[in-house]
């Protein structure tokens, strides 16, 4: 739907439309870790932690499934239905699981609203970034992808307020909100992106498009089905090669936010605090996520992302360590939120970076097949987690299992790329441009 008028427009407006997306989604994928402690409370439903832990995988699984079939579906739906459309996917099955009446169909439930879940954050970045101001894409990234951090607080604040009166369905209910609220507001505000259009032969509108909010019209036409044609030329080296060690990195992060944040308020409780002070520290870790990745992002424009990933893994070492010390309460809290730096914040550097090496032609495909290969990940934490949980061993070792994949994420940050693929070096500001892949020797 193309706006008639020609004043100008800015691309914080898209901004704002996808951060508050990914705070939806944020709350949604983290309501479980909220009420964790009170689903295996439930006695009708008897579940044990590693059980609960192979259904917190389930919504990862469903992200990963979703995010595989992301690229392929944005060719035909275009990324603004696709966001609308992950949206009201996910909020439907959120409604679902608040009513699910046995733990069999809650598992269903979850790994289908994690199909919807799994789409929304790259399509959401792919349109941040494209319609970003050039020398502030790390920046707006980290501000839409901390949206998460902030569904995750809100997921702990009303957890505190509804779970102990009400249970926990009504904090799956309130997952319908984004079906009901920012659907039509997207609906009626978001632009389509640009490139999408040319490649419908809409060259018109993405020509108004492009003058409306300031961006570079395609110099020729966009083929129809340009999803396949990237995907060929990510195939292809340099590309195909730091493709493979960006997805090795983005999994091991992925591992350590989700194994870590699904676990947390249960391991609180069962270290001694109450549900309430449980929560706290998984809002006080997304806290952590949120400052640290704007602060991160901020030196990330200016000395390069490999360097400030790089020490954010390093940070959540540090982090993990601390808390499996049982240091003093306040301690404990300022390395939470340390520990939120080096999870979320890392992650939120790394998707900048990938969305601003890899050159536009293959942006998209190259932050969804590398998300696809991530939710691995996230899959593996829970169920990681639950079984440490499970094998009942003190609660430090519950945070020693964590340190090795972070250790192992400050050693392949190093094998990250240090300057652009036309020799700029990270945190430049002119656009990278897809040179000719040459099929063949």
């Amino acid at each position: 739907m193309t706006d008639p008028s020609p004043r100008q427009r800015s691309g914080t407006l898209v901004a704002v439309i996808c951060c508050c997306a990914v705070v939806f989604d944020g709350y949604d994928l983290s309501v479980y870790a909220t009420t964790l402690p009170a689903i295996l409370e439930t006695e009708p439903w008897g579940l044990d932690a590693a059980e609960a832990g192979v259904i917190a995988s389930y919504a990862f699984m469903g992200m990963l499934v979703g995010t595989l079939i992301c690229g392929f579906a944005t060719d035909v739906l275009g990324r603004r239905r696709m966001l609308m459309t992950c949206m009201s996917w996910f909020s439907v099955f959120m409604v679902a699981c608040a009513i699910a009446p046995n733990p069999d169909l809650f598992g269903l439930f979850r790994f289908l609203a994690g199909i919807g879940l799994g789409g929304l954050l790259p399509t959401a970045l792919a349109l941040t970034v494209e319609f970003a101001p050039r020398h502030r894409r790390n920046l707006f990234n980290a501000l839409v992808s901390s949206g998460f951090s902030v569904g995750t607080i809100g997921a702990s604040a009303l957890g505190t307020i509804i779970i102990e009166p009400f249970g926990f369905r009504p904090m799956y209910a309130i997952g319908a909100l984004p079906l009901v609220v920012l659907v039509p507001i997207a609906y009626a505000t978001l632009p389509e992106s640009v490139d999408f259009l040319a490649a419908k032969g809409r060259h018109d509108e993405a020509a108004a498009t492009a003058r409306r909010y300031d961006l570079a019209c395609p110099s020729e036409p966009v083929r129809e089905g340009a999803h396949h044609a990237a995907m060929r030329d990510l195939l292809h080296k340099p590309l195909v090669t730091m493709a493979i060690v960006f997805a090795l990195v983005t999994l091991i992060g992925q591992l350590f936010i989700y194994g870590l944040s699904t676990w947390l308020p249960q391991l609180m409780r069962s270290a001694g605090y109450p549900l309430g002070s449980a929560l706290s520290f998984l809002a006080t870790m997304s806290v952590g996520a949120i400052l640290g990745a704007t602060l991160m992002s901020w030196f990330a424009d200016r000395i390069g992302p490999r360097v400030v990933a790089m020490w954010g893994f390093g940070i959540g070492v540090l982090a993990l360590v601390t808390m499996s010390l049982s240091p003093p309460t306040f301690v404990l809290y300022i390395a939470v939120a340390l520990a939120g730096v080096g999870a979320n914040g890392t992650s939120v550097i790394l998707n900048g970076y990938i969305a601003t090496w890899f050159p536009a032609a293959v942006r998209a495909t190259a932050l969804g097949s590398i998300m696809t290969v991530a939710r691995l990940g996230g899959i593996v934490g829970p169920i990681l987690g639950g079984l440490i949980v499970a094998a009942d061993v003190p609660v430090q070792w519950s945070f020693y299992v964590f340190v090795v994949p972070a250790a192992i994420g400050v050693a392949l940050v190093l094998l990250l790329p240090r300057r652009h693929l036309d020799g700029r070096p990270l945190g430049a500001t002119r656009e990278p441009h897809l040179e000719p892949v040459h099929h063949g020797g």
